[in-house]
């Protein structure tokens, strides 16, 4: 499948499945460190040799006081001894003061060391090594308009993409926007046993279908694939971004579809 030029996607993975990522000539995002209670930088795999790509890190353990600096010793001695090119804060929930303060500190030292740092929006500094990661998953509005707001706010160099490959069942009305998470199986049940015409939203660019449970609701089914997926990144491409995060699907197959040229 033919991908935008000049497009760089980190594959996210775990040490262990890494190998794929060079499969498919990607540069790693390693799924293998946490933020703990101090805050210290708390590696969750085992002694699996992992270098270059960038370290991911999630922050299920940080309680939120503390002082940043030892955590960013911590952050910078690992870069340094695996070679990566940055890190990715993978931070969820409302903005922990501590983590923000040990972005503040990061993002000098990052940048002198050529390095980049990406957060999500609620962690996002004028700092040019602070890269903003911007998540492609939408339930409503439009994937366009909203990388096109990120870019105009933070310019295309400092946006990167946070993909996901949505596989969600809504029962309608969704009021809330949230839907049930599909398994690619039970994606692949509904399909053959709805056998539904299936669309493609521009607004959303994904995938989507409608059937009707005998006597309930409506469901609304949003999913993903390669097509998508590709679509997403020339949407991006097109305004300037350059820079993405996709987690591994866990079907071989979109892999080799979307990264084996020709395919």
């Amino acid at each position: 499948m033919e991908l935008p030029a000049g497009f760089a996607i980190y594959l996210m993975t775990t040490p262990q499945q890494s190998g794929k990522a060079r499969q498919y000539g990607l540069p790693a995002a390693h799924l293998a460190y946490r933020v703990s209670a101090g805050p210290h930088l708390f590696r969750t795999q085992g002694p699996v040799a992992i270098r270059g790509g960038v370290l991911v890190a999630d922050q299920q353990g940080c309680d939120g006081p503390g002082n940043p600096e030892i955590f960013c010793q911590e952050v910078i001695r690992e870069c340094a001894a695996r070679g990566f090119q940055g890190a990715f804060f993978d931070f969820e929930g409302p903005v922990v003061p501590v983590l923000r303060r040990a972005v503040e500190h990061l993002a000098p030292i990052f940048l002198r060391r050529r390095w980049s740092l990406y957060v999500p929006e609620r962690y996002a500094l004028p700092a040019p090594a602070v890269k903003v990661v911007i998540p492609t998953a939408l339930s409503g509005g439009s994937l366009r308009q909203r990388l096109a707001q990120a870019v105009q706010t933070y310019g295309a160099e400092r946006v990167a993409l946070g993909l996901s490959w949505a596989a969600e069942d809504f029962t309608l009305p969704a009021s809330r926007g949230e839907g049930r998470p599909l398994s690619w199986e039970e994606l692949d049940q509904l399909l053959h046993r709805r056998a539904p015409a299936v669309y493609f939203s521009d607004e959303l660019c994904a995938h989507y279908f409608t059937y009707m449970h005998t006597g309930q609701s409506a469901h609304f089914t949003l999913f993903d694939d390669p097509s998508s997926m590709a679509k997403k990144l020339y949407i991006a491409a097109a305004l300037g971004i350059r820079t993405g995060f996709l987690p591994d699907p866990g079907r071989e197959e979109f892999l080799r579809e979307l990264f084996t040229s020709g395919a």
